[in-house]
């Protein structure tokens, strides 16, 4: 799937400058979007899922421009699943519902077809037993693969993934990584914002790499943790790298 930006940027109140102008263009299969905090990544992603309007540029995915008008918006946003560090599951809903009332709400499924794909991708991820559990009696892995089943459910064109980890134990942290990696494997075209540089290095076939507010490098992951270029990499790298076993 092609992304393409021109002199894409955001700034905020008090002219906050979050993202400086950049352009880009490829195509993107599995992208990982590394950097400090605060240089831009979830708010780049938030444009590219059409929920930021950028301050300039224009984007286009799939070779189709992701205009501002709202209506165009709203059927843009149809195509895209979104997951975000906290799930944002419904706490009144259980896992079943989570999935379900979505597809029927937003994307017209009828109930019935609606719950048999949840049901069916609650199997999928090794949560069939608990379909009936809101997301108060789920662990924090499970939360996430639940709000990943409701992403992917309608088939989206393009998942979106803003650090789905960040606040999990690593015993979650892989459950959720294994589960991302399967959904490549089987050919789902998503950038995901991580901090977990293993999965970025190893299961996204590109990286590109933010800081404050710059895309500073862009390459094949392997390439580019190998190999970087810029000072602020190397040293980004360095601290994440400092107590690995």
């Amino acid at each position: 799937m092609k992304v393409e930006f021109q002199n894409l940027s955001k700034q905020f109140e008090a002219g906050q400058t979050i993202l400086k102008p950049m352009d880009f263009s490829d195509e993107i299969n599995t992208l990982a979007i590394i950097g400090p905090s605060g240089g831009g990544k979830s708010t780049l992603l938030r444009i590219i899922g059409g929920l930021i309007t950028p301050t300039t540029g224009r984007l286009w995915v799939d070779s189709k421009e992701v205009t501002q008008k709202e209506s165009d918006l709203q059927k843009y946003r149809r195509q895209i699943g979104f997951v975000f560090q906290q799930g944002g599951l419904f706490r009144h809903m259980n896992a079943k519902d989570n999935i379900a009332i979505p597809l029927e709400q937003v994307h017209g499924y009828s109930k019935e077809t609606a719950s048999a794909r949840a049901m069916e991708l609650l199997e999928r991820f090794g949560l069939k037993d608990d379909w009936k559990k809101r997301p108060a009696a789920l662990s924090g892995g499970q939360k996430q693969r639940v709000a990943i089943a409701r992403a992917i459910a309608p088939r989206p064109k393009l998942l979106l993934l803003d650090e789905p980890t960040s606040a999990l134990d690593p015993e979650y942290t892989t459950e959720v990584l294994d589960v991302i990696r399967e959904l490549k494997d089987e050919g789902m075209h998503f950038i995901i914002v991580t901090h977990e540089m293993g999965f970025a290095r190893h299961a996204c076939e590109k990286t590109a790499f933010l800081y404050e507010g710059s895309l500073l490098e862009y390459c094949e992951s392997e390439q580019l943790f190998n190999h970087p270029w810029t000072g602020q990499l190397q040293r980004f790298l360095g601290k994440l790298l400092e107590w690995n076993v």
